[in-house]
């Protein structure tokens, strides 16, 4: 039986824009909290489905079963080759097999690491990106940071103003000019071909308990980690699962735990 416990509930920064009305945000103050972290992560959002790998199997959000849609199927056989490597260790990713609001060019692989869970405990970044390639698994893309947080932090200014100037100095731009690109996978809206990426997280780079009280948030949200998301992100409907189609691969000839022929039509 497994354990374990769903991914943590990743609140929205309070200018992230592609928010609905069951999605919550970061409480105020949360922008001095993180400029007071030691080190922060900056990652491209990507558009796919939460995956856990663990020694019980592959779960979507809920971990009371195990997760059987047809774009798991890849999920599943990469999981027959590493389960018994998995220990304590839980793999969460994005599942980029079915697309679904934004497809992409550059993909590598059908699933991106972007946190590992050990036990209750959520292991820092460095340990991330080692355990993801002792598993042979892409990170999701990280981007540098070449402003620190705490260098502009400034608290008689408006915090989101902050984190906004944050964004700018790392991305080159403003965020919302950012996500109107194609981002580091080649990210286009499959509707029109127009370029977009989705958004941005941002975690401390330290490992972290979900919620260490820090900021005060839910007990199952994270106070670690926010993010996002660009304006009117989703685009499916109800009728995806029955019409979904096969993301493509880069070459996946290289990847022989994906070397399938059922590439979308």
């Amino acid at each position: 039986m497994n354990e374990s416990r769903k991914y943590n509930r990743s609140l929205h920064a309070r200018i992230s824009l592609g928010t609905t009305s069951d999605d919550r945000f970061m409480p105020e103050g949360y922008v001095k909290a993180f400029a007071e972290m030691e080190d922060l992560v900056l990652t491209e959002k990507l558009d796919g489905q939460n995956n856990c790998f663990n020694k019980h199997g592959v779960f979507a959000r809920s971990h009371t079963s195990t997760s059987n849609h047809p774009w798991d199927k890849p999920m599943r056989e990469r999981w027959e080759l590493i389960k018994n490597d998995l220990g304590e260790l839980e793999i969460f990713g994005e599942n980029m097999y079915g697309v679904h609001s934004i497809a992409y060019d550059n993909l590598e692989s059908y699933f991106y690491v972007f946190a590992v869970r050990e036990k209750d405990y959520w292991l820092s970044w460095d340990e991330v990106k080692f355990y993801a390639s002792m598993l042979d698994f892409p990170i999701v893309p990280e981007i540098p940071i070449v402003k620190n947080l705490k260098e502009l932090y400034n608290e008689k200014i408006n915090e989101d103003r902050i984190l906004e100037a944050w964004l700018s100095e790392n991305l080159g731009m403003p965020w919302e000019e950012s996500v109107e690109t194609s981002g580091l996978l080649g990210g286009y809206d499959p509707n029109n071909n127009k370029a977009c990426s989705e958004g941005f997280v941002i975690r401390n780079k330290a490992g972290f308990h979900a919620n260490d009280g820090t900021i005060p948030v839910a007990e199952n949200e994270f106070n670690n980690l926010f993010k996002l998301v660009r304006k009117a992100h989703v685009k499916t409907d109800i009728h995806w699962t029955k019409n979904w189609k096969a993301a493509k691969l880069i070459d996946y000839k290289k990847h022989n735990w994906h070397a399938y022929e059922y590439l979308s039509n």
